[in-house]
């Protein structure tokens, strides 16, 4: 029972700098993992950007040194800021979230409807 909400997405020139914000609400447990993730058609939805609970980070190569994912628990929100976009950005990034109510637990994934994020050239 997990609802993701993103926002922030939009069209912006080579060079530029856009935020995403998603937003979480329902059960969310305390220990969890939050990303986002990236579409274009055609092409496979890819990894960008993950952050635990305890604010670990992990970036895909291509976004490393120009993606900054970050979260605030109290608000149960995650951003994605990025800087000197590329043309190759653009695609409809998604908002995740992987959580387990405890360690031998199955665990769940929620996902969020998606932002669209046009970069031009």
């Amino acid at each position: 029972q997990v609802q993701l909400v993103e926002s922030g997405g939009g069209l912006v020139k080579a060079g530029g700098s856009l935020r995403l914000s998603c937003a979480a609400s329902g059960s969310i447990f305390s220990n969890n993992t939050m990303g986002w993730y990236r579409q274009v058609p055609g092409k496979q939805r890819e990894l960008v950007a993950t952050i635990t609970s305890d604010g670990t980070t992990n970036y895909a190569d291509s976004v490393k040194g120009r993606f900054i994912i970050s979260r605030d628990n109290a608000k149960k929100t995650e951003y994605l800021q990025m800087n000197s976009l590329k043309p190759e950005d653009t695609a409809v990034y998604f908002c995740s979230l992987l959580q387990r109510r405890y360690l031998w637990s199955r665990a769940d994934d929620y996902w969020g409807q998606g932002t669209q994020v046009t970069v031009s050239s």
